[in-house]
């Protein structure tokens, strides 16, 4: 972070400086009094508890000025600068900030997909530019301004990733960022419990173009009608269109993929080779998405080629690893929505077995899905078949429903293996039992079901 003074703080957020201390910059920002390093600003936040009542904590950490909106009196030993809401000067402090380092925004959005463009994207455009970007699920109202806050003053690209459980909060951090270039990844099922809609996704989703400059580009797959039926006027920005049929702007050909990479070209440089180290005409569209912000802000395919084939994917997406009995494992437990478990599900079982291997799959529930949660689990079962998947472990309640249309599609009951939440240990042993020398085990749900507990203990 650059550094900024205690005048600048005041200015940026409108605040009043109510106490003086002896340090007159500040060099970084936290809201965990834990976090806070020598000379830093400390933003407490109201959570489960008041993040007030650190304050002690922080000034013992080195901090060197607080945001204060409590009635207390806060500690002698730091400046204090009085607002009205800490949070809404934390997001007024990031806009400043943003303006004085005045990088190049990417902000990128999606149903699933959004990490690994985000990664993807980062590594291509690293050839030419200094490039910042969103770490973890810093990607709200609070990460988004804390990624923007941790950047170093020499950033020419910022990207940043833009999640959402509701309307109006992609609107915010767009025009809280104002990009110069938008994706939206894809559009599935994910928060539909407080949507209602894939419509109401898709139209939540295109917030993202609220903040987006004039001339700026928007990136979009061409093929989703939930975008396109809505498309708003579009007259000021750059479009491209994405996908793997060649009626789009950007798009793959002569895509050959195996276990643990996928080749392609593109028709922005029908002779070069592009290679992922990930399976799946899926990752391919997010890679097409990273390729289109490459070439919107002038670069060659040939200068990112060898960037993309070596890029480094945010643990737990699509990640191989040895499994204990001379398993493969592939961990996919970050998340999970139906459209990306049906996708992986459905690359999975188009992957050569590995000799005598079987495929086995640990599936878990997937969350926010409200009352269409029945249905949507009952869904997967499309692309679950058996002898090619032949056996299946299921975690959770929602579980159920899947384990139901399978029994009705004529799946083998004896291959199928249910464990209610509270029964994970039972299930890991029973997995530990069935494991044989190169099977391959896909493992996927909602992060918050643990399934990389699973992971961690069939791991060689």
């Amino acid at each position: 972070m650059k550094e900024l003074s205690i005048e600048d703080l005041v200015h940026a957020v409108d605040g009043e400086w109510i106490q003086k201390g002896p340090r007159n910059q500040i060099s970084n920002v936290a809201f965990n009094s834990l976090d806070i390093e020598a000379d830093g600003l400390f933003v407490p936040l109201q959570g489960q508890r008041d993040g007030h009542e650190f304050i002690q904590s922080a000034l013992d950490q080195g901090a060197a000025a607080t945001f204060w909106s409590s009635d207390k009196t806060p500690p002698s030993g730091l400046h204090v600068i009085r607002v009205a809401d800490c949070l809404q000067a934390l997001q007024a402090l990031a806009a400043y900030y943003l303006a004085q380092i005045n990088p190049k925004v990417v902000a990128i959005t999606g149903s699933s997909g959004k990490t690994t463009t985000k990664d993807m994207t980062a590594a291509v455009l690293s050839v030419a530019f200094k490039v910042h970007k969103t770490e973890g699920n810093y990607n709200n109202e609070i990460g988004l301004p804390m990624t923007i806050l941790d950047m170093a003053p020499d950033t020419e690209v910022l990207i940043l990733e833009m999640g959402m459980s509701g309307p109006g909060e992609i609107q915010f951090l767009s025009q809280l960022a104002k990009p110069h270039v938008t994706i939206i990844t894809m559009i599935g099922e994910n928060h539909i419990e407080f949507l209602g809609s894939k419509a109401n996704i898709a139209k939540a989703k295109l917030e993202i173009l609220s903040g987006l400059r004039p001339q700026g580009t928007f990136i979009y797959p061409g093929d989703e009608p939930l975008i396109s039926s809505q498309l708003p006027d579009l007259s000021d920005f750059r479009t491209i269109r994405v996908g793997l049929a060649d009626s789009q702007d950007v798009y793959a050909l002569d895509i050959q993929t195996s276990p643990f990479q996928t080749n392609f070209a593109t028709n922005l440089s029908p002779t070069c080779t592009m290679q992922i180290p990930l399976s799946g005409s899926y990752n391919v569209h997010n890679a097409l998405n990273a390729l289109a912000t490459a070439y919107s802000l002038g670069l060659a395919m040939e200068q990112v080629q060898a960037a993309l084939a070596n890029f480094k994917l945010t643990a737990n997406r699509t990640e191989w690893l040895a499994g204990k009995n001379d398993s493969q494992i592939l961990n996919d437990t970050y998340n999970a929505s139906p459209s990306a478990m049906r996708a992986v599900l459905q690359n999975f079982s188009q992957m050569e077995s590995v000799g005598n291997g079987r495929k086995l799959v640990v599936l878990g529930d997937m969350l926010e899905l409200g009352s269409h949660s029945q249905s949507l689990h009952a869904g997967i079962s499309q692309e679950i078949s058996y002898p090619t998947i032949q056996e299946v472990y299921l975690y959770g309640k929602e579980m159920l429903a899947l384990k139901a249309a399978l029994l009705d599609q004529g799946y083998p009951s004896q291959s199928i293996h249910h464990f209610p939440k509270a029964e994970k240990d039972a299930m890991i042993q029973a997995l530990l039992e069935d494991l044989s020398s190169q099977d391959q085990v896909l493992v996927k749900a909602s992060n918050s079901m643990g399934l990389l507990d699973v992971v961690a203990a069939i791991k060689r």
